[in-house]
C-alpha cells in the first residue's frame, strides 16, 4: 500500500513537474525582456514604427537642441499681445456728468437783464446708464453716441454740442459704474470672478493674484487666455512677472486656470508601477529613475532601461513620431548623461525584465507545487 501511495505520489509531481515545465513560456510577468523589446522593435509597423537609439553623449547633445527647437513652437500668450483703452465707455457704464458756465448759461435761473456774472454756474446731472445701443440722452445736447469713447471725447462731445446754446459751456464726465471695462478670471482660482480694469494697467499675474492666486502648484497650472476669438494655452510656472506672457489685460479678457499636472509613468521590474508628477520646472532622466524608486535589484535589467516618447510638442495635439531610448546602467558614464537629459509630460520609463527571472519563476513555482508534497510525506512518517 505504501509503495502505491509512493508511486501516486510520484507520477503527481512528475505530472506538476510537467505542466509547470510546459507553463514556462507564459509564466507571469510585468513586462517584456531586453531582447522581447528588440524583436518588438524589430517588427513594429507604422503609425508605431520605432528603433531603439542608446543614450551617448552625441544623441544626448542632440536631443537638447530638440528640446529647445521644440519649445520655440509652443504658443505663448506674448502672441495676443494688444493695445487697446481700458476707459472706453460702453453699454451698462453709469456716467456722471456736471456742465460748468460762465455768464449767460442755459441752466441757470439768472436773466439776461441781470447783467454779467463772471461766476461759474455748475448743473449736475441724475447718473446716465449707457443705452444698448451704445447712446445717452443730454438735455440741451440731444442723443450722444458715447460707446467706445473716453470720458475726455464724450466731454469734447458734450461742449461742441452745446457750444451754440451756452456761453462757454465745459463738461465734465466720470464713469461712477464701469461694467464693459473688465476682465474675468475663472478655474482653479481662490476668488473667481470680475475684475474692473483701469488706468493702472493691470497685467495677468496681478489679475491672478486679486483673484486668491493658483489653487495648484504653477508648475501643475496651465492658464487658458482668451481674448476674442483667439485662444492660448501656457504654462503658469513658464510667465515671469512683466514679461511679454503676462500680458495688459484689456476689456473682455477671459483668464482659466486649469490643473494639467505634467507627469511620466513607469513600468517593469520595479517596485510599482506609478504615475510621477513633475512638481519643478524641469526633470532629468536621473532624478525621473531615483523618484521612480529605480530597478530591482531582484529582476531587473540594469542594461536595459528604457525612455519610450513621442516627440511631438509638448502640450499640443501633435504627439509625433514614437522613439525608444535605451540607457545602460552598468556603464558608470550613463549616471551623468541621464543628468544632462530632459524628461518631457507623458513620458514612460520601463525597466526591462532580467532574462534569468524565467528560471528563478519556474523554480520558485515548482518549490510552492512540491512543498505540500514533501510536508505531507514528513508528516506520514
Amino acid at each position: 500500500m505504501k509503495n502505491v501511495v509512493t508511486a501516486r505520489t510520484g507520477l503527481g509531481m512528475l505530472l506538476a513537474s510537467t505542466v509547470a515545465l510546459g507553463g514556462c513560456a507564459t509564466l507571469p510577468t510585468n513586462g517584456p525582456t531586453a531582447h522581447q523589446v528588440r524583436k518588438g522593435a524589430e517588427h513594429s509597423q507604422p503609425p508605431l514604427k520605432f528603433e531603439i537609439v542608446d543614450i551617448t553623449p552625441q544623441m544626448v547633445e542632440a536631443l537638447r537642441a530638440e528640446d529647445l527647437q521644440l519649445s520655440s513652437k509652443v504658443p505663448t500668450l506674448a502672441q495676443l499681445a494688444e493695445d487697446r483703452p481700458v476707459d472706453a465707455v460702453g453699454p451698462g457704464d453709469v456716467l456722471g456728468i456736471g456742465i460748468f458756465e460762465v455768464g449767460v448759461s442755459l441752466f441757470s435761473s439768472r436773466s439776461l437783464g441781470e447783467g454779467f456774472d463772471p461766476s461759474a454756474h455748475p448743473q449736475l446731472f441724475p447718473d446716465l446708464t449707457v443705452a444698448a445701443d451704445g447712446t445717452i440722452n443730454l438735455p440741451y445736447a440731444g442723443r450722444l453716441e458715447v460707446a467706445g469713447k473716453t470720458p475726455h471725447e464724450i466731454e469734447q462731445m458734450i461742449d461742441r454740442a452745446l457750444s451754440q446754446k451756452s456761453q462757454n459751456p465745459q463738461a465734465m464726465v466720470t464713469v461712477k459704474e464701469n461694467v464693459s471695462n473688465a476682465a474675468f478670471v475663472s478655474g482653479e482660482v481662490g476668488k473667481p470672478g470680475r475684475f474692473e480694469l483701469d488706468l493702472t494697467h493691470i497685467r495677468l499675474l496681478d489679475a491672478i493674484a486679486q483673484a486668491g492666486g493658483s489653487k495648484n502648484s504653477s508648475e501643475d497650472t496651465v492658464i487658458r487666455f482668451s481674448r476674442g476669438d483667439r485662444v492660448v494655452d501656457e504654462r503658469l510656472g513658464f510667465i515671469r512677472a512683466g514679461s511679454a506672457d503676462d500680458l495688459v489685460l484689456v476689456p473682455g479678457d477671459r483668464i482659466e486656470l486649469i490643473r494639467r499636472p505634467r507627469s511620466y509613468t513607469v513600468f517593469g521590474a520595479t517596485e510599482k508601477a506609478s504615475q510621477v508628477s513633475f512638481e519643478t520646472g524641469a526633470v532629468s532622466l536621473a532624478e525621473a529613475i531615483a523618484r521612480s524608486g529605480g530597478p530591482n535589484d531582484a529582476s531587473a535589467d540594469a542594461s536595459a532601461i528604457y525612455l519610450f516618447r513621442y516627440d511631438g510638442i509638448p502640450d499640443s495635439a501633435d504627439v509625433g513620431a514614437p522613439k525608444v531610448y535605451r540607457l545602460n546602467m552598468l556603464n558608470p558614464a550613463s549616471y551623468l548623461l541621464a543628468q544632462r537629459l530632459e524628461m518631457r509630460d507623458k513620458d514612460v520609463l520601463y525597466f526591462a525584465n532580467a532574462a534569468s527571472n524565467q528560471p528563478s519563476k519556474l523554480i520558485g513555482i515548482i518549490n510552492n507545487l512540491f512543498s505540500p508534497f514533501v510536508t505531507a510525506r514528513a508528516i506520514s512518517r
